[in-house]
């Protein structure tokens, strides 16, 4: 690939609407760069900080990587989309302490824009209550004094205007539990009409096991369910769902001999591919427990719903914790808003115009069933403080010990989503055949690690997991593969559970 064409890939571009003050930044750094640092790598350890990574961090002045892209162009764009929300929001208004109220939210917003735009340091989180200021500021203080937007890791960086932005909201007297990205977040999910529908006459009715068929013809179900169901889960409504839920013995015999061609044509972009062992170990699960560390709201969260809901009604689980973030997060992450409100929109929504009856009902079936797992508490939604600060999940085991041992308890704690697997692996420069186990660190390690898996979606940088040559040849052949979302992985670490925890005082 000629470096003109490279020129051409969208992570390369360099930002069209927005200048940037970038300051007395490092040299432009090249991938050429990395790979001929990488002897020095991982660092051991005990030199492993927020600002010094096991590989080296992406940060935003890496104008090859999508962090520039990211730091340059979408973040501030993101944020002008959030600015005109709360506008529409002050138009609907008309008591005019809370107007003025929300104007200086406006006011708030625009500052951070200006910071984003001017590469500004980053400062300390305004006190507004919360209880993750002292965790955010002693971060800051401790590995990020002195820097800016686009030479901290791209990571923190992103995650750090996230806080900003609540910031915006949290300290105003009204408005402190806004939500700029709740219009968007409920839009995913009524434009996704076929594909609710679809998951919804499938398993609006609960499932039949046992029956005609043999206890091992009822495990090869259950297996092809659950591969099937976990690459909805992956890719959302992009998957085609070819297995039904009253599968007789003799269907299974025809989806054995035709199906692994079905699930090996939908399985060749999955690079890093522990599905099956992945459902080898969930088939060992009885009456369990599985935690889900939720990505995106709307119809991905609808399809984590259906996924769980068959996890119970299987046997697999007589237990799913969901969770999900305290603030606003990366535009599309649920909170408990988005939670309530899918539940209460399968039940008493009128979300679809020209859904049938049949359709209609077969959401509310699902809905009411939901909605009494939760009061049962089969399902618990939680939201731990940790998920929305700046540390990766390296850092779960010292900085939320008790989120760890609560986790240590689960039998496969699924992390969704891009964000999440970014955190998981440090989101840093990892040879792309770097161990899933390795990349990973404390959370494959540390003496009571649960079992994890993450699936993903490939739509940023930091690969892991996948089998030597596969990145190579792809950055030759379709460079602009690594934020794409044409790729994914299922990965699967063992962990260390049933050994007990041990903390450092």
């Amino acid at each position: 690939m000629s470096s003109e064409a490279n020129k051409t890939h969208p992570s390369a571009k360099a930002p069209q609407k927005t200048v940037l003050n970038l300051g007395n930044l490092p040299p432009k750094l090249k991938p050429s760069d990395m790979k001929q640092s990488a002897s020095q790598y991982p660092r051991t350890p005990s030199r492993v900080n927020p600002n010094q990574p096991p590989w080296p961090a992406y940060r935003g002045y890496h104008e090859y990587s999508f962090a520039h892209a990211t730091m340059g162009v979408r973040l501030p764009t993101i944020l002008g989309k959030a600015i005109d929300d709360v506008w529409k929001t002050l138009n609907q208004e008309y008591d005019e302490e809370r107007i003025v109220d929300l104007v200086n939210c406006i006011h708030r917003l625009e500052d951070l824009m200006g910071d984003l735009q001017n590469n500004s340091k980053l400062r300390p989180i305004i006190d507004d209550g919360a209880g993750d200021v002292a965790l955010w500021n002693k971060e800051i203080a401790k590995f990020f004094r002195g820097k800016d937007f686009m030479n901290a890791p791209w990571l923190f960086a992103e995650a750090y205007k996230y806080r900003r932005l609540r910031e915006c909201f949290s300290l105003s007297k009204y408005w402190v539990d806004y939500d700029v990205f709740f219009r968007q977040k409920c839009d995913t999910f009524s434009r996704s009409n076929q594909a609710v529908f679809e998951l919804s006459q499938r398993f609006a009715e609960p499932v039949k096991a046992g029956g005609d068929i043999s206890a091992e013809a009822q495990l090869e179900k259950d297996k092809l369910v659950f591969l099937e169901l976990t690459q909805v889960c992956l890719w959302g409504n992009s998957t085609d769902l070819s297995l039904l839920i009253d599968m007789t013995e003799e269907d299974i015999k025809k989806l054995q001999s035709t199906g692994g061609d079905h699930l090996a044509a939908t399985e060749k972009n999955i690079l890093g591919n522990d599905l099956h062992k992945l459902a080898d170990y969930v088939m060992t699960i009885k009456n369990g427990r599985v935690d889900f560390v939720l990505d995106n709201a709307g119809f991905e969260l609808y399809c984590d719903l259906v996924y769980a809901d068959w996890l119970i009604q299987s046997g697999t689980c007589s237990q799913v914790i969901f969770h999900g973030k305290k603030i606003p997060w990366f535009v599309s992450d649920v909170t408990k808003k988005d939670w309530d409100w899918i539940l209460n929109s399968c039940v008493y929504g009128q979300l679809f115009q020209d859904a049938t009856d049949a359709e209609v009902e077969s959401l509310r079936t699902l809905g009411h069933r939901w909605k009494q797992y939760e009061k049962e508490g089969k399902w618990k939604y939680e939201a731990h403080p940790f998920w929305c600060t700046g540390y990766t999940f390296w850092d779960l085991h010292s900085e939320a010990p008790d989120l760890f041992q609560h986790l240590s308890e689960s039998d496969l704690v699924i992390f969704k989503g891009d964000l999440n697997h970014r955190k998981l692996t440090y989101d840093c420069h990892a040879p792309l055949d770097t161990p899933f186990n390795q990349a990973i660190g404390p959370l494959a390690s540390e003496a009571g690690a649960p079992p994890v898996a993450s699936l993903r979606t490939i739509k940023s940088d930091v690969v892991v997991g996948i089998p030597g040559g596969v990145g190579e040849k792809l950055d030759e052949e379709e460079p602009g593969w690594k934020i794409s979302g044409k790729y994914a992985v299922v990965l699967l670490s063992q962990g260390r559970k049933g050994e007990t925890p041990v903390y450092n005082n």
